[in-house]
């Protein structure tokens, strides 16, 4: 696949998050997710790692976001585990060094938090798939700080749109860009025809009020 231009970019990530079935729409058929949110979405981001085209043309979305908006990055560092693929690709694209957090410390050795080199100052994009809450991504973003690093921006191939995430970013004082979200999704399944405009009103009301959707 060719590069996409970045304004293209929300939609065309959509319809091949959509097509290879990493994103599913169910909003009569609602799925309950582990925090016992009921969902009319489902997304597995790592499908993408699957089919090389469409990997590549997230690596190079991203790699696009950071040649475009964040230029002096020194490191690439993905978040465990489903964002070290994506950033492993990024880097090499970039040919710059890659990082990646834990989800906790090792618990034996050095009993590391972060795995390879990140200098005190060094300029740092960190690497997600998947933005939901936003807490695990900025728990990521904040031990990125702690170890001295200087987190230009956190980058995800998809996110949920929840006002709940983006004011946890606000707060916190870390950017985020993500190369599709919510509402690009749903105009694309509308498109091809996987969903009706009844099925749109129910998947809005669930992105503005996921605690009640289905009650």
């Amino acid at each position: 696949m060719s590069s996409v231009p970045l304004e293209q970019l929300p939609a065309t990530i959509a319809s091949n998050l959509l097509e290879i079935g990493a994103v599913n729409l169910r909003p009569n058929e609602p799925f309950t997710w582990t925090s016992g949110i009921i969902s009319p979405i489902y997304c597995d981001n790592r499908l993408t790692m699957s089919f090389p085209a469409i990997r590549d043309q997230i690596a190079e979305g991203f790699a696009t976001l950071i040649r475009t908006h964040f230029p002096d990055t020194e490191v690439i560092a993905g978040t465990a585990t489903a964002g070290i693929p994506h950033a492993a690709w990024v880097a090499q694209k970039l040919n710059l060094p890659m990082a990646y957090i834990r989800d906790k410390a090792k618990g034996h050795g050095k009993q590391n938090l972060i795995e390879g080199v990140i200098k005190d100052g060094q300029k740092v994009v960190v690497i997600e798939d998947l933005i939901s809450t936003g807490g695990s991504s900025l728990k990521a973003a904040l031990a990125v700080i702690e170890a001295g690093g200087d987190v230009q921006s956190v980058l995800a191939i998809f996110t949920y749109q929840f006002a709940l995430a983006e004011e946890a970013f606000r707060e916190e004082g870390i950017e985020l860009q993500t190369l599709s979200n919510y509402t690009a999704l749903v105009e694309e399944a509308r498109r091809m025809g996987t969903i009706s405009d009844d099925d749109v009103k129910l998947l809005q009301s669930w992105r503005e009020n996921p605690q009640t959707f289905g009650k």
